[in-house]
């Protein structure tokens, strides 16, 4: 069972994935370190190491967005909506301006940092 720390980051990982690849390639105890850094113990390993940068790329390549950037990236794509439909009847062109800043925002959170 995956142990979890509260943060305010966006998850980019399901814990499912992990724990899944976890379980097929023999390693135990994953554990989330801090957001978006998973740690466990390797076969026949002794010492939990950090569960290495590519396979978390392959994992995220090949499952797509998690529950939670999908969420984000939605509530972008309606305020955008919104704000020109806002910005057409107000003749006001704030909305769109606050529109960019959320989605400036959104794409910041959508990138994936490297560990």
């Amino acid at each position: 069972m995956l142990k979890r720390i509260p943060n305010l980051q966006m998850k980019h990982y399901c814990e499912t994935w992990i724990e899944e690849w976890c379980q097929d390639n023999g390693w135990t105890d994953v554990f989330e370190e801090r957001c978006n850094n998973y740690w466990a113990f390797p076969p026949g390993g002794v010492m939990p190491e950090p569960i290495p940068t590519q396979v978390l790329r392959l994992i995220k390549a090949e499952k797509g967005l998690t529950s939670h950037e999908r969420l984000w990236s939605i509530s972008a794509f309606v305020g955008t909506i919104l704000a020109v439909i806002s910005t057409y009847f107000l003749k006001c062109p704030m909305p769109i301006v606050f529109a960019f800043a959320l989605n400036a925002v959104t794409m910041a959170q959508l990138e994936v940092e490297d560990a």
